[in-house]
């Protein structure tokens, strides 16, 4: 058994991490942190674990009982953390913040170095491997530390990447996605109440959302040089979980090479499919799938792409990457129903 310690385990995340690995077949919770819950059952802040779990959260950190620990903090905290804290070298991090995500070099359209300075750190002074299975599969096997992507990056990343094997990305791309509540986090805010959040929609961060770095950085793996714009659009929607993304590409490529290419990218992924017809967000809602469709309209390539924010796009790949590192079954735990009705 996989012995395990949740960093971080009373918000949404922490939440949906402990309802996949109480279910799963080759893992132990060792200890769910957490210091202003310490004490109190998990079942008691996480009320869809009734009778699934007696754990109790708590303030210590038993890092020598564990073989991987995952940091399920807010942005900003796991670098700190790591540099006030001895955890064992034989124990694996998987981090669901953005720390460790991106190599300094790497900035979206509008520098976001210059606007929020705080969010570039250095992965490679800890070797943390992106956590994107579609193209790290085998770098994930073999690492120590993982830096598990972001919701929108996965989401709009498992749109463009076929295109960017097959070198189509040399004009600006626009990008529009809308995801549900539960990626702005467990802590309440003026645009997180439900009065103002039902029946409403909004947009935020419009061209200068932080998950643009890592997009690029995964184009330019991909593809080899990426110098077009992403103009992306955020939307906030007014529904709990799911990220539905579009995006409008400039080819002159042909439809059928394009959507041959798209299948053959994901041929072999655990749970990315191209499907032939337009999605709809249920269809992975409470799943670890991505679906991805793409088609030609008028000389531009339109793909939309879906996933569920706290899986896929967090807790899900976080899973998907732990089953990996531990040379597991890729979709150990994760065969989930999607919430179609």
């Amino acid at each position: 058994m996989i012995k395990v310690g949740i960093l971080g385990a009373a918000g949404y995340t922490g939440g949906e991490l402990i309802r996949l690995l109480v279910n799963h077949p080759d893992v132990e919770i060792v200890f769910a942190n957490s210091e202003s819950n310490a004490g109190n059952y998990v079942a008691d802040v996480h009320e869809g674990l009734y009778g699934d779990t007696d754990l109790k959260f708590t303030s210590e950190l038993p890092f020598n009982d564990v073989d991987v620990v995952f940091f399920c903090f807010g942005h900003g905290k796991s670098e700190a953390f790591m540099k006030e804290h001895d955890i064992p070298e034989h124990v694996k991090i998987i981090d669901l913040a953005q720390d460790f995500r991106w190599k300094p070099e790497h900035t979206d359209n509008d520098d976001v170095s210059k606007k929020a300075p705080n969010m570039h750190p250095t992965p490679q002074d800890h070797d943390f491997i992106y956590g994107l299975p579609e193209i790290n599969k085998a770098e994930i096997a073999k690492a120590q530390h993982i830096a598990n992507p972001g919701c929108f990056a996965t989401c709009i990343q498992l749109a463009l990447l076929p295109a960017a094997a097959m070198h189509l990305l040399d004009k600006d791309i626009a990008v529009n996605a809308i995801t549900g509540a539960t990626g702005a986090g467990v802590k309440p805010g003026p645009t997180k109440h439900f009065a103002w959040r039902d029946n409403n929609m909004s947009t935020y961060k419009v061209f200068t959302h932080q998950h643009l770095t890592e997009i690029r950085q995964s184009i330019t793996q991909v593809q080899g040089v990426f110098d077009a714009k992403i103009d992306f659009i955020p939307y906030r929607g007014d529904f709990p979980r799911g990220i539905f993304a579009t995006a409008v590409i400039h080819t002159d490529a042909d439809e059928e090479a394009i959507v041959k290419g798209y299948k053959n990218f994901y041929k072999n992924a655990a749970f990315t499919h191209y499907v032939d017809k337009a999605l709809d967000l249920k269809q992975v809602v409470n799943t670890n799938k991505a679906l991805v469709h793409c088609e030609k309209i008028d000389g531009k390539l339109f793909v939309t792409s879906c996933i569920d924010n706290l899986l896929k796009g967090a807790v899900g790949q976080a899973v998907q990457n732990m089953n990996l590192m531990f040379g597991l079954d890729e979709k150990a735990g994760l065969r989930l129903k999607a919430s179609a009705f």
